[in-house]
């Protein structure tokens, strides 16, 4: 199965938390480059958090110190966790990952893959 399954999205009021979650299991053996990326409506896509093999992460200023991305390379699975929400977090939240495909637990060829979005709605 060639997709990402993403979960956690929901409604919170302002200052609240969630996470986010990215499952790459059944389609990568494993993540070499991973992110979260969102779309509010009427803008273009823009990326929130990334994070690389080696535990490397980079963040888009607005979120710097909220947001923190993780990767579970076992499962393999990606994470975001969100503190301190705001109203300007609100948007469709998409996982995208990349590295060896995956069939039985045997790796082949090399995917770059996205979720289906899930949807992050701050408000009181």
């Amino acid at each position: 199965q060639v997709q990402l399954v993403e979960s956690g999205g929901g409604l919170v009021e302002p200052g609240g938390s969630l996470r986010l979650s990215c499952t790459a299991s059944g389609s990568l053996f494993s993540i070499i480059a991973a992110g979260w990326y969102r779309q509010a409506p009427g803008k273009e896509r823009e990326l929130v958090a990334g994070i690389d093999s080696s535990g490397g992460t980079n963040y888009t200023d607005s979120v710097k110190g909220r947001f923190t991305i993780s990767m579970d390379h076992a499962k393999p699975t990606l994470h975001l966790q969100m503190y301190s929400l705001k109203p300007e977090d609100t948007a469709v939240y998409y996982c995208y990952a990349e590295g060896p495909g995956s069939t039985d637990d045997v790796r082949y060829g090399y995917l770059s893959l996205w979720g289906q979005g899930t949807l992050v709605t701050v408000s009181s």
